[in-house]
């Protein structure tokens, strides 16, 4: 009979003559009805038969000797990449039998798959011929006939001399000692600016089976990522060689024989031993205990006057991700800015590095290598272990604590002759916004600009100090830190620590008084201030009298109030200082001057 041939169809043999002696009404084989129930002397044919059928007629008719061995392909696979060749070593399952369907011999009664070497007389003659050009996963029923197996001495207590023998067998595994680590791509990215090599630290996911399909591990059922350097002996052999080269988001399927992986011994119970393995991998990230900050400038501005450096308090947006693109935080969907100072520890060391020398306005993409950034603990259900660090960041603005206010005058008149001093009264018009140029507020939408008495506290300190030493018509930009301005936490639509812009042009600008004083004299004071006060003469100082005199002297220039839109309301506060026994009128004894209070001698004297 003939043996199966590779890259014919299955069920296909060669012609074959044998004597049979078939006896009437032939019982089950292996619980399977006989189809042949016939008397036979000498049969001479040549056969074209489904497999089944044909091994069935021999199993029942107690067949004499045969040529050859017997080959019924009755599952084949799909795909079938290699097939069995003389030289290659296998792993494969079998159920032995007699004709009558007793069982003498299984693998699987001993848990294990029968290894060995094919061709190299490590099998009988018959299955080392069966067994060639079978695909892994296949199943084959084969017969072998005495002289093919174990001959007229057969094997004591188990097979009889010169018995015909009935395998079904299923291969498990295949390869060769010529065999290297195959590796198939499964997808590459198109954008591949590093790749593994030896003493890198690579995070990758995994599926590990058996060359049959087998699963025998999965780092996606761990929900974990396998972390590990390669190259320097922590992985089995295959792996190491099957990892060199890939990129960060690369697949790969690696088929690794035996002795690049768990050889003899296997692995447990769920590598078999010379098993071959499939691992289809997907590397997620790598580095290089030996790695800085890398830094990419995506957009400079044109005009960069300043840069950020240690002790600067920043304000930027981020988007943060993993080096496979995996996005963790963001400051976008909060809302908010990340605030904080660089290089004083408050911020992870690769993010310290990665923002010095950045310009206001400048975008980055800082790569930050896990032993500068979260390291092998990570961040409980954020940031994975020894994971590579990934910011997309765009510089808002950034200030250092011992700033100034910062002026810049891009209009000043010719004439220029008096400028603005602590306590004058000004009216100005401004504009204010943020360092990106986000506008906050402007005078121009209200009917009247804004007033003020310079140093007062009626507005941020640092628009006081911007507004000083300016000439009428003047136009200034100035640039306010956040400690003189709204300072941490801001206000209204100004963000806590934002620097601030006012573009400001000074409108009107009136003399104001000392600090402290609502009236002064632009002369000497009246030697009998009691008495030029009393209108009436009648030794008491009604609020009428005191109000009408106050504004002689103002509209005479013989003195002046300090400056405000409401001088009625400051006369009556100038009053109340006076009528010190809140009777509604000024005595001699009540009325002093501010110098005769303080003991002081001033080159004015005031009210």
């Amino acid at each position: 009979l003939g043996s199966y041939i590779p890259g014919r169809p299955p069920y296909t043999f060669t012609t074959f003559q044998r004597e049979t002696q078939c006896r009437e009404g032939a019982g089950d084989v292996q619980g399977v009805k006989p189809f042949l129930s016939i008397s036979c002397s000498m049969v001479s044919f040549t056969m074209m038969l489904p497999g089944a059928c044909l091994l069935f007629a021999l199993a029942v008719c107690e067949p004499g000797p045969l040529t050859d061995v017997l080959v019924d392909r009755y599952f084949i696979p799909s795909q079938c990449p290699r097939e069995v060749q003389s030289g290659d070593s296998i792993r494969y399952h079998y159920n032995g039998t007699f004709a009558d369907g007793k069982k003498f011999d299984s693998s699987y009664d001993h848990n294990n798959t029968f290894n060995v070497q094919v061709g190299k007389s490590r099998l009988i003659p018959g299955m080392d011929k069966a067994i060639l050009g079978m695909c892994v996963n296949e199943r084959r029923r084969i017969v072998i006939p005495p002289h093919l197996g174990y001959g007229s001495q057969g094997v004591e207590n188990v097979i009889p001399p010169d018995t015909t023998l009935y395998f079904d067998v299923i291969l498990h595994d295949i390869w060769n000692h010529d065999d290297k680590v195959q590796m198939k791509t499964v997808y590459k990215p198109t954008a591949c600016k590093r790749t593994v090599q030896n003493t890198d630290y690579v995070r990758y996911h995994y599926n590990g089976t058996l060359l049959n399909g087998t699963l025998f591990d999965s780092s996606h059922n761990r929900m974990r990522t396998y972390n590990t350097y390669v190259g320097i002996g922590s992985l089995i052999k295959g792996m190491d060689e099957g990892l060199l080269g890939m990129c960060v988001g690369e697949r790969r399927i690696l088929t690794i024989p035996p002795f690049l992986a768990y050889g003899e011994a296997g692995y447990g119970s769920d590598i078999p031993p010379q098993a071959s393995l499939v691992f289809d991998t997907l590397l997620l990230d790598l580095h290089n205990q030996n790695d800085t900050v890398t830094i990419e400038k995506l957009v400079v501005p044109e005009h960069c006057t300043r840069q950020i450096e240690s002790g600067d308090f920043i304000r930027y947006h981020y988007n943060g991700s993993l080096l496979d693109g995996t996005f963790f935080d963001s400051s976008y969907s909060r809302n908010n800015t990340y605030d904080t100072y660089i290089g004083m520890g408050f911020v992870i060391p690769g993010v310290d590095q990665g923002l010095l020398g950045a310009c206001l306005g400048e975008r980055r993409r800082v790569i930050i290598p896990p032993h500068l950034a979260y390291g092998e603990d990570g961040v409980a259900n954020t940031i994975p272990p020894s994971a590579v660090l990934v910011f997309h960041v765009h510089i808002i603005d950034f200030h250092n604590p011992k700033d100034k206010v910062e002026i810049q005058s891009y209009f000043k008149p010719d004439a220029c002759n008096e400028m603005s001093q602590i306590n004058d009264y000004v009216t100005y018009h401004y504009t204010a916004s943020l360092l990106d140029g986000t506008q906050l507020y402007t005078s121009y939408d209200y009917d009247a600009p804004p007033t003020l008495i310079l140093g007062s506290s009626k507005t941020i300190a640092g628009l006081n100090q911007g507004l000083l030493g300016m000439c009428v018509g003047e136009k200034r930009i100035l640039t306010i830190p956040p400690h003189l301005g709204h300072g941490e936490k801001g206000a209204g639509n100004v963000p806590g620590s934002a620097v601030m812009q006012f573009n400001v042009e000074l409108l009107k600008m009136k003399p104001g008084v000392p600090e402290g004083y609502l009236f002064i004299w632009n002369d000497k004071a009246p030697a009998k201030l009691h008495e030029e006060l009393d209108s009436n003469q009648d030794g008491e100082i009604l609020f009428e009298e005191f109000s009408s005199y106050i504004m002689t002297q103002v509209d005479q220039g013989k003195g002046r109030l300090s400056p405000t839109d409401d001088p009625v309301k400051l006369i009556k506060d100038m009053f109340g200082n006076q009528d010190r026994n809140n009777d509604g009128k000024i005595t001699p004894d009540e009325l002093k001057l501010k110098t005769d209070e303080d003991n002081e001698q001033l080159v004015k004297d005031e009210l």
